[in-house]
């Protein structure tokens, strides 16, 4: 019995880091689904744009109020949890504070954590008041609604309570060592919790570490469960940031990508010198699908975007389309983007790990054309998603889908591509025609 303890810790450490394995790998299959893109390129430039875009939350900060609350919970929550590994140590061998032969060091480290333990509270609770008092008008979009709200509140609630545990426990644990208690050597040192520690004055020893150990219990539970909840979470980008920044476009804004099959006829069409023998053969393949109309016609960065999108909202309220009314919202994109991607994956896990049509797509089902042909590419959204995400490239090959596989753009643009096409220009005039406006002065 009395290695039961220990033996409970270590089956609830294998069966979180278990189940989390097991979403890993269809979170990396659901992504894989997407097409294949070289981003081999320029490694030196990736790493220098995760170091600092996703280590150095450099983004954030253009937002200097949410900017500084999310570096304090992301700096606070990464090394707070330092302290996860002293835990799982001490649960596995059944050590307490096995790192207290630090001595110096472990008193500074433990003042540190509290330190930001508290930073952490009040920035949750500066964030809680935002979501849901002052109501920012990012946070009350239409998509915003059900599940997204509940999803962002209940990371709060998550946050405080960890923290208001871990707080707990060393409080506790402060009380149990003024009193010499069996075990609870003398180590570290409790800025905060000292103040919460006089709610323990009088009790007993046994009550003290039945405090303790509910909390220490509770903490590392909670942390497993909350590395668990990520993946069904907009949390995921605490994970997903640093490969999603890593993998972002390096092409200068509003630089598209060419569907090679189209820039080969055009270059036959434009030289008239070219080889006639470069066109493909009659019995030649045809080309694959123009454009994206769901999710597996997308490339697989793009996928990796939509897990990692954190629901912020900032390209939304960045968007001159949403500005003035529109239904366009790029958050939204990413989302429908990711929902539709997880009801593929769902379908995949029903049907033996292979794909059943079930009549959805993303184009239509998720995303309307009002939507993709509201937007005014401006990249303004690119530019204000602090991780890197790239919106726009969805809606552009959407749109291309819609034009060069349905011929469904709308009117205005059918007809400049048809006086592109006749006449070498926009407007409906003959190129013949073009100087009568000079005659007439």
């Amino acid at each position: 019995m009395e290695y039961l303890p220990n033996i409970l810790f270590a089956i609830i450490l294998i069966v979180g880091i278990g189940f989390f394995s097991k979403n890993v790998k269809k979170l990396s299959r659901n992504i894989k689904l997407g097409k294949d893109v070289d981003v081999s390129d320029n490694k030196s430039q990736r790493w220098k744009n995760m170091v600092r875009i996703a280590l150095g939350q450099t983004k954030m900060v253009v937002r200097p109020i949410a900017g500084l609350m999310h570096i304090i919970v992301y700096v606070g929550f990464v090394i707070i949890n330092i302290e996860v590994l002293e835990i799982i140590i001490d649960g596995v061998l059944g050590t307490h504070r096995i790192f207290a032969s630090l001595g110096t060091l472990y008193d500074f480290l433990i003042g540190s954590f509290e330190v930001l333990a508290f930073l952490v509270i009040v920035a949750v609770v500066v964030f809680w008041i935002r979501r849901n008092i002052i109501k920012l008008k990012r946070f009350i979009k239409p998509e915003m609604d059900g599940w997204p709200k509940k999803d962002g509140n209940m990371i709060l609630y998550i946050e405080l309570v960890l923290m208001l545990l871990f707080l707990t426990m060393n409080a506790a644990d402060f009380q149990l060592q003024q009193l010499d208690a069996a075990h609870y050597t003398k180590a570290g040192a409790f800025p905060v919790s000292q103040i919460i520690a006089p709610l323990f004055d009088g009790m007993s020893v046994s009550n003290l570490i039945l405090i303790e150990r509910t909390a220490w219990w509770l903490h590392i539970v909670g942390i497993l469960s909350f590395l668990n909840y990520l993946y069904y979470s907009k949390h995921l980008h605490i994970l997903l940031a640093f490969p999603n920044t890593y993998y972002g476009k390096l092409a200068p804004q509003g630089e598209f990508n060419n569907v090679e099959a189209v820039t080969n006829e055009v270059k036959l069409m434009m030289d008239p010198s070219a080889d006639p023998f470069a066109a493909p053969a009659e019995d030649a393949p045809d080309p694959e699908k123009f454009g994206a109309s769901d999710v597996m016609d997308l490339n697989w960065v793009q996928l990796l975007n939509a897990y990692t999108c954190t629901e912020c909202g900032r390209c939304t309220s960045e968007c001159p389309a949403n500005q003035t009314g529109k239904k366009l919202s790029p958050r939204k994109i990413m989302m429908d983007t990711r929902d539709r991607l997880e009801e593929v994956g769902k379908n995949m896990d029903a049907n033996k790990g292979e794909f059943v049509a079930d009549g959805k797509q993303l184009l239509g089902d998720y995303i309307s054309h009002e939507e993709l042909w509201a937007c005014t590419t401006c990249n303004a959204c690119v530019e204000a998603c602090p991780v890197s995400i790239d919106p726009l490239s969805i809606i552009i090959e959407m749109r291309r889908f819609l034009v060069m596989e349905q011929s469904a753009a709308p009117s205005d643009l059918n007809n400049m591509m048809g006086n592109l096409e006749n006449n070498g220009a926009p407007w409906p005039f003959n190129q013949m025609d073009r100087l009568n406006w000079a005659q007439e002065s």
